[in-house]
């Protein structure tokens, strides 16, 4: 009983996860670009769209619920363990103020769990991880289509640009669009946090959709604040045409994706299509910037790092396989201790070369 309870904890606190990485996604454009002005209200809207979205999440409940690791090896304890390792990933991303994709990390998880137990449908899953590729290329060609057509009309049409007659339009456009990727959040979204209860047979795919869609939409109130302010600010500067166009474009892709079942990450999506509408505007130097490539970084990490969480967790704790477990913190312990050397290395030459010792 006390397991029951803890998985549906660990569940709401990752839904709520979701929300905060969802806002970013979603209204990351619309407040970029001026549309909203208060970060505040920006969530809210994703509250409200969110939840609706979660609604009609069921195909990918089912998928994450047992598409990609038989159903029957999904109880109580490895439950706890999925959620434990996803959310806690999540959570540090979050706090980093990094969006994150919350497919991968829960696919990961997953993963683990199954590697553990040697039963993976790599089938399915080779399908799913071909379309985290693809979809986020999709989205940056037709951002850069997209972004090179309104720059054109912006020149031709200037009552189309931010002090034109046409700006409350605009306005309401973005904020539209921003509330369908917002509904497409939910929609893809909900399931990862939800999907391993239903997989156990804790809950039913009804009631899962609605009350994952409830703690989806607080936690974009609550904790969506410092992801918005990275999606929406430190990426490039977008206009409110651009906005609507990279909302419209992210949306539209991950409610197909939704509609086969399939979880893919919406916030790659997303900033895949701002950094489109970024390459029109300011050419390749988009991708010199830092919060890029910490952004490309921690896409790749976070699946395999909450892969093997999950798995070092159920090998210590359902398995009691200590030696696993020594070999997976030992291997973690060498590649921190290596990063750290390595960054250390960089910061000795640098000082070396400022104080006219290097060449």
């Amino acid at each position: 009983m006390v397991l029951i309870v803890i998985a549906f904890i660990i569940a709401f606190f990752f839904a709520m996860n979701i929300g905060a990485s969802g806002t970013a996604a979603a209204m990351g454009p619309a407040y970029g670009s001026g549309a909203i002005k208060k970060k505040r209200n920006a969530m809210l809207i994703v509250a409200v769209f969110a939840f609706l979205g979660a609604l009609a999440g069921g195909e990918v409940v089912k998928t994450i619920g047992g598409g990609i690791i038989p159903a029957d090896i999904i109880n109580v304890e490895v439950t706890v363990i999925i959620l434990a390792a996803a959310c806690l990933t999540l959570f540090i991303a979050n706090l980093l103020g990094i969006p994150l994709s919350t497919s991968e990390v829960v696919v990961g998880s997953l993963v683990g769990a199954g590697i553990a137990f040697q039963a993976v449908f790599f089938d399915r899953l080779l399908i799913i991880i071909s379309f985290w590729v693809i979809v986020p290329i999709v989205a940056f060609l037709l951002a850069i289509i997209a972004g090179r057509t309104i720059r054109f009309l912006e020149k031709k049409f200037p009552s189309l640009k931010e002090n034109g007659k046409w700006h409350k339009w605009l306005v309401l456009l973005l904020i539209t669009s921003g509330g369908l990727e917002a509904y497409a959040a939910g929609m893809n979204n909900v399931a990862n946090a939800v999907g391993p209860l239903v997989g156990a047979g804790l809950i039913d795919i009804s009631t899962a959709v609605i009350v994952g869609g409830l703690f989806v939409s607080l936690g974009a109130v609550i904790l969506g604040g410092k992801v918005l302010e990275t999606n929406g600010k430190k990426i490039t500067q977008i206009s409110l045409l651009q906005g609507s166009a990279v909302s419209i474009t992210g949306g539209t892709l991950v409610i197909i994706a939704s509609v086969f079942g399939l979880p893919v990450p919406l916030t790659q999506v997303t900033t895949s299509a701002i950094v489109g509408i970024g390459t029109v505007n300011t050419g390749y130097k988009v991708f010199q910037k830092d919060i890029i490539k910490k952004i490309f970084m921690v896409w790749i990490v976070s699946p395999v790092f909450s892969l093997v969480l999950c798995y070092g967790l159920i090998t210590l704790f359902l398995k009691a396989d200590f030696y696993t477990s020594f070999v997976i913190i030992s291997v973690f312990i060498a590649t921190i201790g290596s990063v750290k050397l390595a960054q250390a290395t960089k910061r000795e030459q640098s000082v070396i070369h400022d104080q006219g010792g290097g060449i």
